[in-house]
C-alpha cells in the first residue's frame, strides 16, 4: 500500500516521456523538504491505520517526518559514499524505501501517549492486538521453518483483523505452513496486504503460492486488499481469482506495479463480482494501455462510491483516456484523482473536463505529463474553476502549457482559496504566465504552502512577482522557481525578498541567467519584462463569486 505513497517510487522519479538527465544523489534541499511535507500530509490524512490507531496531530507528524527524513538521508548518504563511482540510484532507492518503511511504523504506532518519550525506532507504549505485520526488516526469502516462527502469534485465539505479509518472499514450503494458520483466522480478517510477497521466485512457484493464498483466503469478508508489487500479469490475476471472486464488500484495492496488461486488466474487471462499495482503486505503474484502460473504465462504471482513483504511469493513450474520463462521470464522490504520466492528449483532456463538474468533493487532482497542451489545460482549468470548491492540490506539470493557457489557469487558481499546493512545473508559461499566476495568488490563499513553477522560461519580472505574491502567506513553505532564466540581478532581488525566511525559497542551482528560449529570435531584456509586468499588473483575474 505504501509503495510510492508520497511520490518516491522509481517510476515517479523519472517519467518515460521526459528525455532529460538528472543528478540522482544527493537530493536537493527542496526535494528533502517536499519529502518531509508529503510524509507529514500522509501521516495526518485519515486512513485505515488512523481508524485503528488514531490520527497524528500536524505538529507530531511533522516532527516524526523530519526525524525520518534526516535518518534515512544519513543512511543513504553513507551508502553512497561507499560507492563513489555509482550513479546514486541505489542511494535513492534506500532513501525512498526506508522512508516509506519508517512512515509505516509511525502510522502503526499511532499518536504517542503523553508519557511516551521513545524515538521513532523505539517501541511505542501504545499496543495493538488487531494488526499482525511481518514486513519489517530487510526484504528476504523465508522458508517453512522461518514461516512457522514468524506466524506463531497467529496460532490459537487472537483478535487480529489485519495481516501484512509484504516484503517477505514466500516459497511453496512457507506458503504451505501459512495455509492452515490463515484458514484458522480467515473469518476475522478484514484487511490483507500481500504486496511484494513472492519477489524473486520462479514464475511457476510464484503462481502456485498465489493459488494457495487465494484458495485459503477465499470467502474472507475483506474491506481492503493489497496485491501490489507482485509482477502478476494475467496469469497471476487469474490465480487470485477465487479470492477476488469472493469479495462483495471490498472498499480498497491496490494493484500497483503488477505488470498488468490489457488481458490482466480485463481479468480484474471480470473477476470482481461487486464494486459497489469500492472507495479506493490504485492502479499505478502497469502496462495497461488503451484496451486495458477500457476494462478499468468498466470497473469505475460499477463503483459509484469511488473516492480515490489512481491510474498513473499505465501507458494509456487518447482512446483509453476518453474511456476513463467518461466512466469517472459516475464517480460523483471522488475526492482524489491521479492520472499522471499517460499519453491522454487534448481529446482525453477535454473529455475529462466534461465530467469534472460532477466532482463536488474533489480535494486533490494530479494531471501532470498528460500531453494536454493549451486546449486540454484550458478546458480542464475552466471546468475546475466552476466546480471542486474545496480543491487543495492542483498539479498540471509537463503539459506544454504556454502563455495562451495561463489565463484560464490563473482564473482557476484565483477561485480556489483552499489550495495548499500548486505544481505547474516544466511548462512554457514564461514571464507572462508567471505574472498572471502571481496576480491570482495576491489575495487570500492563506492555506497555500507550496508553489512550483520551475522550468518555465521565467525571467526576472515573473520571478519577482511570484515571490512577492507568496512570501507573506502565513503557512507558506516553498517556492520552487529553479531551472528558469532569471538574471543575476533577479536572483539578488529574490534573496532580498526572502531574507527573513530564506528556507521558503527553493534552490536556484539550475537557473540559467543567460538562457534563451529556442522559439525566441532574440533574448528579451529585463527592461522589456519590466514593461510587460507593468502592463499585466493591471489585469484582473475574473473570479465568479
Amino acid at each position: 500500500m505504501f509503495t510510492g505513497c508520497f511520490g518516491m517510487d522509481s517510476s515517479e522519479q523519472a517519467y518515460q516521456h521526459r528525455p532529460f538527465s538528472i543528478k540522482l544523489w544527493p537530493p536537493s534541499q527542496s526535494t528533502r523538504l517536499m519529502l518531509v511535507e508529503r510524509m507529514t500530509k500522509n501521516l495526518t490524512t485519515p486512513s485505515i491505520f488512523s481508524r485503528k490507531y488514531g490520527l497524528l496531530s500536524k505538529e507530531e507528524a511533522e516532527e516524526d517526518a523530519k526525524k525520518i527524513e534526516d535518518m534515512v538521508f544519513n543512511m543513504a548518504n553513507q551508502h553512497f559514499e561507499k560507492e563513489p563511482d555509482g550513479d546514486g540510484s541505489s542511494a535513492v532507492q534506500i532513501y525512498a524505501k526506508e522512508s516509506s518503511k519508517l512512515m509505516l511504523e509511525v502510522l502503526k504506532r499511532g499518536p504517542r501517549m503523553k508519557e511516551d518519550g521513545d524515538s521513532i525506532n523505539g517501541k511505542s507504549s501504545m499496543t495493538n492486538d488487531t494488526f499482525f505485520d511481518i514486513s519489517g526488516g530487510r526484504r528476504a526469502f523465508i522458508d517453512g521453518k522461518e514461516a512457522a516462527e514468524l506466524l506463531e502469534p497467529l496460532r490459537g485465539p487472537n483478535s487480529y483483523t489485519k495481516i501484512c505479509f509484504s516484503n517477505r518472499s514466500f516459497g511453496l514450503d512457507a506458503a504451505r505452513v501459512a495455509e492452515p494458520i490463515l484458514s484458522s483466522i480467515k473469518h476475522q480478517l478484514t484487511e490483507v496486504d500481500l504486496s511484494d510477497f513472492v519477489a524473486g521466485r520462479p514464475e511457476a512457484e510464484a503462481l502456485e503460492v498465489m493459488t494457495i493464498f487465494s484458495s485459503v483466503l477465499e470467502g474472507c469478508a475483506l474491506k481492503s486488499l493489497n496485491l501490489s508489487n507482485n509482477a502478476m500479469g494475467e496469469k497471476g490475476v487469474r490465480e487470485f481469482g477465487s479470492l477476488l471472486g469472493s469479495q462483495t464488500n471490498l472498499e480498497e484495492l491496490y494493484l500497483m506495479n503488477d505488470g498488468i496488461s490489457k488481458e490482466a486488466a480485463k481479468a480484474v474487471s471480470e473477476l470482481i463480482p461487486s464494486t459497489e462499495k469500492l472507495r479506493v482503486l490504485h492502479f499505478h505503474n502497469n502496462m495497461t494501455g488503451d484496451e486495458g484502460a477500457i476494462s478499468i473504465a468498466d470497473i469505475l462504471k460499477r463503483s459509484p462510491t469511488m473516492e480515490d482513483f489512481r491510474c498513473s504511469s499505465t501507458r494509456v493513450d487518447s482512446d483509453g483516456g476518453v474511456a476513463l474520463a467518461e466512466a469517472l462521470g459516475t464517480c460523483t464522490h471522488l475526492k482524489k484523482l491521479d492520472l499522471r504520466d499517460n499519453m491522454f492528449g487534448v481529446e482525453a483532456g477535454v473529455a475529462l473536463s466534461k465530467v469534472i463538474p460532477a466532482f463536488v468533493d474533489l480535494t486533490e487532482i494530479y494531471l501532470s505529463y498528460l500531453n494536454l497542451e493549451d486546449d486540454g489545460a484550458e478546458a480542464l482549468a475552466s471546468a475546475l474553476k466552476e466546480s471542486a470548491p474545496s480543491l487543495e492540490v492542483l498539479e498540471m506539470s509537463g503539459n506544454d502549457i504556454t502563455v495562451k493557457g495561463a489565463a484560464s489557469l490563473a482564473a482557476c487558481i484565483a477561485s480556489k482559496q483552499f489550495l495548499t499546493k500548486i505544481n505547474l512545473s516544466e511548462n512554457e508559461l514564461k514571464d507572462e504566465g508567471a505574472i498572471l499566476i502571481s496576480k491570482a495568488l495576491e489575495e487570500g490563499h492563506s492555506q497555500l504552502t507550496e508553489v512550483d513553477l520551475s522550468t518555465n522560461a521565467i525571467r526576472r519580472s515573473g520571478a519577482r512577482l511570484l515571490a512577492h505574491a507568496v512570501v507573506q502567506k502565513p503557512g507558506f513553505k516553498l517556492l520552487n522557481i529553479n531551472a528558469n532564466f532569471i538574471s543575476d540581478e533577479g536572483i539578488d532581488e529574490l534573496n532580498d525578498i526572502f531574507k527573513n525566511c530564506p528556507d521558503k525559497l527553493g534552490p536556484l542551482d539550475e537557473n540559467d541567467p543567460e538562457g534563451e528560449d529556442i522559439d525566441d529570435e532574440a533574448e528579451e531584456e529585463d527592461a522589456d519584462h519590466d514593461e510587460l509586468e507593468s502592463k499585466l499588473k493591471g489585469l484582473n483575474i475574473k473570479q465568479d463569486s
